[in-house]
This record gives C-alpha cells, sequence and structure tokens, in this order.
C-alpha cells in the first residue's frame, strides 16, 4: 500500500475548506491546469499536499507513479521529486499546500 498516494480521500465536489481543515499550519493555492501542463521533476524542502479537484492527472513521487483523478490525496515529502501531468483534455484543477506533515499524514 503507498504511503503516497491516496484514492478518494475528498468527496466531489472537492471543496477547499474540507482540506484547509485537514493541514492546519499548511498554505494553501489551486491551480487550473490547461490539458497537458507539466510541472516535472519539483524538490522543496517542506512537506506539500496535492488534492485533485477535477481532471485526471498522472503524478510521480520519487519514482512511484500514479494516476489520480477527483478526490485524491498525494502526500509529497520534503526533498522528494515528483512530476504532475494533467491528462484530461479539459484540463486539471488540484489544490496543494506546504508545511510538515509530522505525524498527522504520515
Amino acid at each position: 500500500m503507498s504511503t503516497v498516494f491516496r484514492k478518494d480521500v475528498y468527496p466531489v465536489p472537492v471543496t477547499a475548506d474540507a482540506i484547509k481543515a485537514d493541514f492546519p499550519g499548511f498554505s494553501f493555492g489551486t491551480f487550473d491546469d490547461p490539458p497537458g501542463q507539466l510541472w516535472a521533476d519539483f524538490v522543496h524542502d517542506t512537506d506539500e499536499f496535492v488534492v485533485v479537484a477535477s481532471g485526471d492527472m498522472t503524478i510521480e513521487v520519487a519514482g512511484e507513479t500514479a494516476r489520480c483523478g477527483p478526490g485524491d490525496l498525494v502526500l509529497i515529502p520534503a526533498h522528494a521529486s515528483h512530476t504532475l501531468l494533467t491528462l484530461s483534455p479539459e484540463g486539471s484543477t488540484w489544490h496543494y499546500g506546504y508545511g510538515s506533515f509530522g505525524d498527522a499524514h504520515g
């Protein structure tokens, strides 16, 4: 079982308030990406979460890859290389934040 990819964590439609409540102390942002948008080989000094709100994406974290859709949560540990690719012809919307998982989500 993956510690990075968690399927169907949030009900659809995904709400920002539900995510924010689960990640106190984290920053919060949203990306609306066009079809084919690629965010390649990013590395951060802090933990990051990603929650897909709409569309389908392929997300790779430290060599582990999964196809992710609405409601899926991805936990990206600090210093892990990660790549996100929007697969849907209508694009994708995803929420993210930076902080420290500590014991809450590990």
